[in-house]
Formats: C-alpha cells, sequence, structure tokens
C-alpha cells in the first residue's frame, strides 16, 4: 500500500501559495485546458439537445403526439440541467462556459433536428442520445483517475442519456405499425 503522499504540513503551504487555483491542486492529473475544452464540446452537445427536444416538444402532432411530446418536454428539462452542471463544473476549473450561439453548431457532438414527422422525431433524438452515449463513454475512459469529479458528472450524464435512449426506443416501439411506415 502507498504511503499518504504529502505531509499535512506541505498540503496546507501549496494551498496558501496557490490559493487563486480555487478546487484546482497539484493533484489535478489532467490537461486542463483539454478539460475545459471537452466541457465545453459537451455543453454545445446539451444545449442543442434541448432546443432539438423543445422543438419537438412545440411541433410534435396527431393523435400519437400527446405522451411523446410528454416525454420530449422531460428530456428536455434534464438536458438542461445537464447543461447547468457542464456550465458550473468549467467554471469551477478556471474556464468559461462558451455559449455562443454563432459556434454552437461546431462544437456540438450532436445535430439539430428540424423534421415535421413524430416518427422521425422520435429517430432523430434516438440517434442524437446514441451520439451522446458512446461520446460521454470515451470522456468518461478518457477521464479516468485524472480528474474524478468531471468523470462522475460525466458518468451522471452517461446514465440519464442511456436512460433517454430507452424511453425512445420504447416509444418507437409501441408506435402504431402504420405510422412506422
Amino acid at each position: 500500500m502507498a504511503e499518504f503522499l504529502t505531509d499535512i504540513k506541505t498540503l496546507r503551504e501549496r494551498a496558501r501559495v496557490e490559493i487563486d487555483k480555487g478546487p484546482v491542486t497539484a493533484a489535478y492529473g489532467a490537461d486542463l485546458p483539454r478539460v475545459i475544452q471537452v466541457l465545453n464540446e459537451a455543453l454545445a452537445t446539451e444545449i442543442v439537445c434541448v432546443l432539438r427536444y423543445k422543438r419537438h416538444y412545440y411541433t410534435a402532432t396527431g393523435i400519437h403526439a400527446e405522451p411523446v411530446a410528454a416525454e420530449f418536454l422531460e428530456h428536455a428539462t434534464e438536458e438542461q440541467e445537464h447543461a447547468d452542471l457542464l456550465a458550473e463544473r468549467i467554471v469551477q476549473l478556471g474556464g468559461s462556459p462558451d455559449f455562443n450561439p454563432d459556434t454552437l453548431s461546431t462544437r456540438t457532438h450532436t445535430e439539430y433536428d428540424a423534421s415535421p414527422d413524430l416518427l422521425d422525431m422520435i429517430k432523430e433524438d434516438l440517434v442524437a442520445e446514441r451520439v451522446a452515449i458512446a461520446s460521454y463513454t470515451e470522456i468518461v475512459q478518457w477521464l479516468g483517475d485524472r480528474d474524478t469529479t468531471t468523470r462522475r458528472i460525466f458518468e451522471h450524464l452517461l446514465s440519464q442519456e442511456e436512460e433517454h435512449a430507452d424511453d425512445l426506443r420504447s416509444l418507437l416501439e409501441r408506435l402504431p405499425a402504420e405510422l412506422k411506415k
């Protein structure tokens, strides 16, 4: 078993000398600028997801639209919570959350969708969730134990994105066959 890394006196001295770094200490093992960049890309992804789900919520029509639209709204709310978590973490790490709408589409991992058809909306949302799941899985693996706080945030997001994908797959399965043609 490894010895405790640093004596308490040294930890206290470092804390005072580097007080302006906030929560980022010498023990932080990740590439900080790259982590902030990845967080901003994920933030863009979540914002685009909010926008896509909101559009789908407001434009879903047809006899089967009500329960599907309710699911879209629930997902939009959760995606907004994800964006908030990511923005908070960026600030904690000394970065600046990038909400610039001019560059949102170039930073996002998912795509915006303006499908008018309910079935296409569900499919496009499911594709986006699958992209987020793949991206966040890679990010979790990349972070490893170098930034456990950020990794845990992505693990939380990943868990909810998997729930969203399962919800959407379930919606697809429950739609009548004539809508799937």
